[in-house]
This record gives C-alpha cells, sequence and structure tokens, in this order.
C-alpha cells in the first residue's frame, strides 16, 4: 500500500517536471515518516527509497539506530539548540534553520563531531505568525552569517507555505521563494550555495516543482493521515 503510494506521487513528480521543462532528476521526492512505523520505512526501502524526513530530533535518532542502512534523512521540523546532538551527524540536511542561535548550537555539535552540517534557512514567507522562519528579507543576511561558521555549509532556502483550499493559492509564494533564491544566489556569498530549494508538501507539491522547487516533503499522500500527538 505504502510503496503503491509512494509510485503514485513519483509520478505525479515526474509530471510536473515535465510540464515545466524541468529534468526529473532536479527534484528530490522526501518521504515524510514523521510519527510512522519503521516497518513502512522498510517498504518504502524495499523499492529503492533513499530519502527520508523527520520532524523530531529524538525520532530522528531512534529510527536511525534502528535502521542501520545507508539513508539520506532530512530533519524538516522545528529543532531546538538542546536537541541539536540528535541530529547532527545523522541528517543529511537540516531544513529548518531560522536563527543564528541555532546555527552557533550547530556548528559546535559539529566542531564536537568534526564534521559538516549541511542546512537550509528557513523563510517565513507568508509572514504567518504561527510559523518560524525569517522574513524574505533577513535571509541573505542569515545565510552570510551562517556562512562565517566553519563547520555548517549554507546549500539554499526552505519554506512551509499557507494550509489552502487550492494549490494554485500558494503560486505566487513558492515563485517568490525561486526569486529570492535566485537573488541570494548573484550576491556570491561565500560559502552559501543556493542549489537546494525546499518548498511543497502534499496539498501543493506539484505547484511547487513548476515553480521551481528541487525538494519536495510529502507524508500524507504516502504514508496515509498521522494520529494526532
Amino acid at each position: 500500500m505504502v510503496a503503491e503510494n509512494y509510485r503514485e506521487v513519483e509520478a505525479r513528480v515526474a509530471a510536473a517536471c515535465k510540464r515545466s521543462g524541468r529534468k526529473r532528476e532536479d527534484v528530490t521526492l522526501i518521504a515524510v515518516s514523521k510519527t510512522k512505523p519503521v516497518e513502512m520505512i522498510r517498504e518504502l526501502m524495499a523499492i529503492g527509497v533513499k530519502d527520508f524526513g523527520e520532524n523530531k530530533p529524538q525520532e530522528l535518532k531512534t529510527k536511525t539506530e534502528e535502521i542501520t542502512e545507508p539513508l539520506r534523512w532530512h530533519l524538516i521540523g522545528n529543532l531546538q539548540t538542546n536537541k541539536v546532538k540528535y541530529v547532527v551527524g545523522r541528517a543529511c540536511l537540516i531544513h529548518s534553520v531560522s536563527s543564528l542561535h541555532l546555527a552557533e548550537a550547530l556548528q559546535k555539535e559539529a566542531a564536537k563531531k568534526d564534521l559538516v552540517c549541511r542546512v537550509l534557512v528557513e523563510v517565513n514567507i507568508a509572514g504567518e505568525e504561527t510559523k518560524s522562519g525569517v522574513s524574505p528579507e533577513e535571509a541573505a543576511g542569515l545565510a552570510r552569517q551562517i556562512a562565517a561558521l566553519p563547520n555548517l555549509e549554507v546549500c539554499g532556502l526552505m519554506a512551509i507555505a499557507p494550509p489552502v483550499e487550492s494549490p494554485e493559492e500558494n503560486r505566487g509564494y513558492f515563485r517568490s521563494m525561486r526569486l529570492l533564491k535566485e537573488k541570494i544566489a548573484s550576491m556570491g556569498l561565500d560559502r552559501v550555495s543556493m542549489d537546494e530549494l525546499s518548498m511543497g508538501m502534499t496539498g501543493d507539491f506539484e505547484v511547487a516543482i513548476e515553480e521551481g522547487a528541487t525538494l519536495v516533503r510529502v507524508g500524507t499522500a504516502i504514508f496515509g493521515s498521522r494520529a494526532a500527538r
């Protein structure tokens, strides 16, 4: 069932790439496995899926201890400074860095483990009070500050668009993110690459791809609804 759902989402990703004249390999489909059991993850691993997303650092730690095969784990949820020890060295990419304070905590942990931590700057593209992330105007400045930390690598931007009735309602936000990414890339900041743009979820990932997403985070369409917790 989960594998079948994944294949259906994969077909939609491929179609969105084709519509927008993009190569399929330019977009990474992340299966958001938060709150889902290891058995479901293994069902996807059996068909070759490598990219999984988790929201909670401790859940990421538990799953990476249980699943020892080489996968690409993405930390996509809010991260508190006291939880960075669970994430650094386990996540291939941390999508949700929205402050220098958090970046400095990641730097300290990455230096301790003698590795480089890849991160995205989280942007609150719609200015929602309930969401974290810097304003679009602050994104370049934060990227520059993070890039000064030797064990961190800024790889791009991430955003969570508002919940909407129709995915078309978020097209403008996704387009703004792509333009922001291009603007920061044109600044030529040292140790800042704008290769990645993480945006789009179950309800709107096709529009996000059409507007330039390189990473889409899909949970419900693959794993089904999550139990409240």
